[in-house]
């Protein structure tokens, strides 16, 4: 599913690692932080950067999935598996993020695993 686009610039390529990794600096804010990174990044450049459009709407996709599936997870805390679950799913997002930020700076479009893709 992932397609190497030979044309995306050294610019673009930094811009959609930006956007990959930018929800680590919204976990400061709080959770809804891990949003806006991806938005701000993606709405800033995606007119400029075909690669970062894509790029970045992939990532912002990604981190509505992850903040939804957080949300089901922290209602499970009264069941007594949500915090296990809570945990399990950081390690996944930080992991997919990383993969996502290398795949960026190699120039390849990449395509989470799991991801709503709610904005188009």
């Amino acid at each position: 599913m992932t397609e190497v686009t030979n044309t995306a610039s050294a610019s673009e390529r930094n811009w959609a690692v930006a956007a990959h990794l930018s929800p680590l600096l919204g976990l400061a804010v709080w959770a809804i932080g891990t949003l806006l990174g991806p938005l701000i990044v993606w709405l800033i450049k995606k007119d400029e950067m075909p690669f970062l459009n894509d790029q970045g709407r992939e990532a912002l996709n990604f981190q509505i999935t992850v903040f939804l599936a957080g949300l089901v997870f922290s209602a499970m805390i009264f069941l007594g598996v949500g915090v296990l679950l809570l945990f399990a799913l950081s390690i996944f997002d930080l992991v997919f993020m990383i993969i996502g930020a290398v795949k960026a700076s190699e120039g390849v479009a990449y395509r989470y695993p799991i991801n709503l893709r709610l904005v188009k």
